[in-house]
């Protein structure tokens, strides 16, 4: 469900964000070993960074 080009935004980006940064890599790896489904781990790891989006908005800060 949701806002198609959110989603298709948040998909990709979270696809970029699992090959750029260590950080997303390893919880993707993490979710997608214990669900089984890789796809699962990816949006999961859009949630993720829509969380992280939020909260750099949110207190105005650039991502660390």
């Amino acid at each position: 469900g949701g806002r198609r080009r959110v989603r298709k935004a948040l998909y990709m980006a979270a696809l970029g964000a699992i090959r750029a940064n260590t950080r997303f890599k390893s919880f993707f790896q993490a979710v997608a070993e214990r669900s089984g489904s890789k796809k699962v781990g990816i949006i999961a790891v859009a949630r993720k960074l829509l969380t992280v989006l939020n909260a750099m908005q949110r207190d105005r800060k650039a991502f660390e």
